[in-house]
């Protein structure tokens, strides 16, 4: 597909500077331009590349003046927030090549399953009976819906994914490629023979409005109740969510973090990748977890926390600075002690001495 520049100032209400008839047929990095793409600059620190590339279009923040002078064949369009810019020209673009609705004929639907008006059901797609598929949602092939399942409006699920017996997908959702949504959570308790007997897990998995799961991602479905996503979340891939526990509006979770059941988080939080939770914690709102931490206990609102086991950042960095010096420290100690124990032997000499 090509647009022009003028076409793409309308989509992101932008300011052209320079040709509107430019054609665009491919978007790029700023330092990888080729001619009839379009890029973006939203960090100073990429200035030095506007003045070479070879893009055709360049996204720029308003306030943004040339310190030298610009190819003539460049083309910028000034908008409010460029990175935001571009994020709403990849959407529109997305947008242009999603699927036509319909239904392909290797696709196996129940009977009992409602399927919406303007939903893509790709071939090798199995949905089981009683299912719920809301308006203009797309399944890709290899997905498995099971029974009882919601699924609302505008959702995506890549190939791959399966979504266990009644849980619940809110609107507009993205479930990357082999995600499992409402497997058996981990219970398990042992008996009299010292064996471990498996708990039944009846409960469900509710993911609400405008989440994002990643590919390979665990949410577990409750023992009782529901584990529960809210709106807004964002989870990467390879992430473990443990059965009844409960994400917060709009928190975001990086690659390989997994949460132990019955875990809260409240909303607003930033968790950095491969971080660890123990179970049945709370963690307050807008609360911040540094990546490779292990949390054992509960974290108040508007905490930053940084270590294994975690604590106040501010802490944690003075005591990594001590870390540090911890060779050098320790050589002190040595060189004090060898003085202490020579002082020592000179004292018991002269006592010797004077007796």
């Amino acid at each position: 597909m090509e647009f022009t520049a003028a076409q793409i100032a309308d989509v992101v209400k932008g300011e052209v500077v320079g040709d509107s008839n430019a054609i665009i047929n491919d978007v790029c990095k700023i330092e990888e331009g080729k001619p009839n793409a379009i890029t973006f600059m939203a960090n100073q620190k990429y200035e030095e590349y506007l003045y070479n590339t070879s893009a055709s279009v360049v996204i720029v923040n308003k306030d943004f003046n040339p310190e030298k002078e610009l190819s003539p064949s460049l083309t910028l369009i000034k908008v409010e927030n460029a990175y935001m810019a571009l994020s709403q020209l990849l959407q529109a673009y997305d947008n242009q090549t999603k699927k036509e609705p319909g239904i392909e004929k290797l696709a196996y639907i129940h009977e009992s399953a409602k399927i919406g008006v303007g939903a893509y059901i790709a071939s090798h797609v199995y949905i089981d009976k009683s299912a719920i598929i809301g308006e203009n949602v797309t399944i890709f092939s290899g997905a498995y819906i099971g029974e009882g399942v919601e699924v609302g409006s505008n959702t995506t699920i890549q190939s791959g994914v399966r979504i266990y017996r009644n849980c619940k997908i809110g609107k507009n959702c993205i479930i990357h490629a082999n995600s499992v949504i409402g497997a058996d959570g981990f219970g398990f308790t042992p008996n009299s023979e010292n064996n471990y007997q498996k708990v039944p897990q009846i409960g469900n998995v509710i993911v609400e409005d405008n989440v994002e799961i990643g590919a390979l991602t665990s949410v577990d479905r409750a023992t009782m109740g529901s584990t529960i996503i809210r709106k807004g979340v964002k989870l990467d891939n390879l992430i473990q969510i443990a059965h009844n526990v409960e994400i917060g509006e709009n928190t975001v979770i990086a690659a390989q973090t997994g949460i132990a059941g019955s875990t809260k988080v409240g909303k607003d939080c930033m968790i950095g990748g491969q971080v660890g939770i123990v179970g049945h914690l709370k963690i307050g709102d807008r609360v911040k977890i540094a990546a490779q931490s292990g949390v054992g206990s509960n974290v108040l609102d508007d905490e930053i926390v940084q270590g294994s086991p975690a604590f106040g950042i501010g802490d944690y960095k003075r005591s990594y600075v001590g870390f540090r010096k911890l060779p050098q420290l320790m050589e002190r100690i040595d060189e004090l002690e060898k003085e202490i124990q020579l002082l020592k032997q000179l004292s018991s000499n002269g006592e010797t001495e004077n007796h």
